[in-house]
């Protein structure tokens, strides 16, 4: 039994999300005449009450491309230092939008209004222009750390008052609102752009989706098309987006639940420094100095388990749409074996 923790990209579809997949209604998205596409597009819009959507191939397109819409050469992005626009997106902030960034301080990647409000560079030529903020949620490096909607709506005082912009990469944002109790519509009041992903939690098997308003995902889509980001027949991947909106945002629980109690086995290990706080579907947990992280992962793939190092000492496991019960079984016995 191979148990693989790396992340929950890895998932396949289900049968009935091919299902759907395959009977899907098709057409060429570039003519604007791929109803799936369209579909996905409107649902989510919707369920976020926003104007528009825009379909993507990935959190990083969709990303990119929030970014630019909202600056020009010269402009600063404000966000924490573990963001994944800045880590692990290649560049692409100065790459695709030619800006500078700001990088923020703050406990388990969350940042507060205050420090967005110390970070706004002052009018001064040898200073870029602040332009935007881009938070993330969950956290990634925070251990799937969720913000306290009372501070994201600071922070958009904060940036009202001072013309910034407010972008969310909310690649895993629906683990936020099953973990809290938010709600969709909410975020859409307060975020000028959106980027949700449905190939992690959700379980398609590719694509993203950037929300926004009427004339920002018009000029989304031209960015879209110059980063070589146009689609034909993507109904057929949309379908699957449409079906995990659909059966697998309620069910994401299943998985911070895995995570949690997966916790709870971990701090009673002596290889176990500590374990941060869960909230999700990540959990990162610290080694003592009996194992490196290379060694240690060792250990786990010589049982075939599959994890991620997450920097020194630290490892991550992610649960998902695949990782039953068998599994969880199985990635305990191991844990308590080592």
């Amino acid at each position: 039994m191979v148990i693989d923790l790396r992340s929950d990209t890895l998932t396949k579809p289900t049968p009935e999300m091919l299902e759907a997949m395959m009977t899907a209604e098709v057409g060429d998205d570039m003519f604007g005449e791929d109803p799936t596409v369209t579909a996905l597009e409107q649902r989510a819009a919707h369920m976020f009450g926003m104007d528009a959507a825009l379909y993507c191939a990935s959190g990083t397109m969709t990303n990119q491309i929030g970014i630019r819409l909202h600056t020009t050469l010269q402009d600063e992005v404000i966000c924490h230092k573990y963001s994944h626009i800045y880590l692990y997106e290649s560049g692409g902030l100065m790459s695709n939008s030619g800006v500078s960034v700001r990088l923020l301080e703050g406990e388990r990647g969350l940042i507060t209004a205050a420090d967005v409000k110390a970070a706004i560079q002052p009018d001064d030529i040898h200073a870029p222009v602040s332009k935007v903020v881009s938070l993330e949620n969950t956290m990634n490096k925070g251990g799937g750390s969720c913000y306290d909607f009372e501070e994201i709506w600071a922070i958009r005082e904060t940036c009202h008052e001072h013309n910034l912009s407010l972008h969310l990469d909310g690649a895993r944002l629906f683990n936020a609102l099953v973990a809290t109790g938010q709600k969709a519509k909410t975020y859409g009041e307060v975020f000028d752009t959106i980027s949700i992903c449905l190939s992690k939690g959700l379980g398609a098997p590719v694509g993203s989706l950037l929300l926004g308003g009427h004339d920002d995902i018009k000029r989304a889509k031209r960015i879209r098309k110059v980063m070589g980001g146009a689609w034909r027949q993507a109904g057929y991947i949309a379908a699957a987006g449409l079906y995990a909106l659909d059966h697998h945002v309620k069910r994401l629980a299943e998985d911070h639940k895995k995570a949690k109690e997966i916790a709870e086995v971990l701090k009673g290990l002596d290889y176990v420094e500590e374990v941060y706080p869960c909230e999700t579907n990540i959990l990162i947990f610290k080694l003592t100095d009996k194992y490196d992280n290379q060694s240690f992962i060792k250990k786990l793939a010589d049982h075939d388990v599959h994890a991620f190092g997450f920097g020194p000492q630290l490892i991550r496991f992610v649960t998902h749409l695949d990782f039953t019960d068998d599994h969880m079984d199985q990635l305990i016995k191991v844990l308590k074996s080592l």
